[in-house]
């Protein structure tokens, strides 16, 4: 049986209206994610693609912050970064889907069904986080090679902080789609705003002493995201809490509320009703 047709033929039969929409609706991403193939090209080829030059150009010019084991090279800092940058763009590329979803019909028929306007934001960001770990979790299988060592445990843990992670960053792309009537104008916003939010992250360097652009990487909160997958990765190691490294804590929390506010957003903007849904 194809991936495709597992999707479609759930072992059990869903009774419950709010469930089986939140299934549909996500199973339609995965479908959607087998059926075009380029896309795991797209999110995983540039990413790994930037770890290797910019691992293979910065090598010798990296020095660890002062938090880190004075072992670290670029590459294994720039590890979580590329993590996030998956998770990032196959969000991007699940929640582009609302805008021509909305421009062939579909949306409006979804709009029109009896069904919670939050079951139809549950179902879009079910099966974009689910897509985001998948692609993530394959990027994952490279840290072995880096010679960090994760136990099954750990795996574990990475595993669920990224899918709180792509959760959170796939109702960001959402509410960001749900009110844009083109493409072009997402694909712009990802670029003067998704973007530069993951280069001020602290993916490719430290906050250190940057002055004001320290500051700017303390209050973005994808920030959290990567120095919480760094603490999971090094769970071995005593790492010191630093402006570019907090606390385990502080990360789960920032990336929750940070998910809570996103995800609230989302409904706000399906229960609401304009003139661009009868289109």
């Amino acid at each position: 049986m194809s991936p495709v047709d597992q999707i479609r033929d759930p072992k059990s039969e869903i009774r419950n209206p709010f469930l089986l929409a939140v299934w549909s609706l996500a199973a339609r991403e995965l479908v959607r994610f087998f059926r075009q193939r380029s896309r795991l090209v797209g999110a995983l080829g540039q990413p790994i693609l930037f770890w290797v030059l910019f691992g293979a150009g910065l090598h010798g010019s990296f020095s660890p912050p002062a938090w880190a084991p004075r072992s670290m090279t670029y590459q294994e800092y720039f590890f979580p970064g590329v993590e996030v940058m998956i998770v990032l763009f196959t969000a991007i590329f699940s929640t582009i889907s609302i805008i021509e979803d909305r421009r062939e019909g579909f949306l409006q028929g979804v709009l029109v069904a009896p069904i919670s306007p939050l079951a139809v934001v549950m179902g879009k960001l079910c099966g974009g986080a689910a897509l985001s770990v998948i692609q993530a979790g394959l990027f994952l299988a490279l840290a072995p090679f880096l010679g960090l060592a994760m136990s099954p445990v750990v795996v574990l843990e990475v595993i669920l902080f990224l899918a709180l992670l792509a959760f959170s960053l796939t109702a960001l792309g959402f509410l960001i789609a749900w009110p844009l009537d083109s493409t072009q104008g997402f694909h712009a916003i990802m670029s003067i705003f998704l973007l530069p939010m993951w280069l001020l992250s602290g993916a490719i360097f430290p906050a250190g002493n940057s002055g004001w652009l320290r500051w700017v990487i303390y209050v973005n909160p994808l920030t959290y995201g990567v120095a919480g997958l760094r603490r999971l990765l090094y769970s071995g190691e005593s790492l010191d809490a630093a402006p570019g490294l907090p606390a385990m804590s502080v990360c789960i929390a920032v990336t929750l509320v940070f998910c809570l506010v996103c995800v609230s957003i989302s409904v706000w903007l399906a229960n609401r009703r304009t003139s661009r849904d009868a289109r």
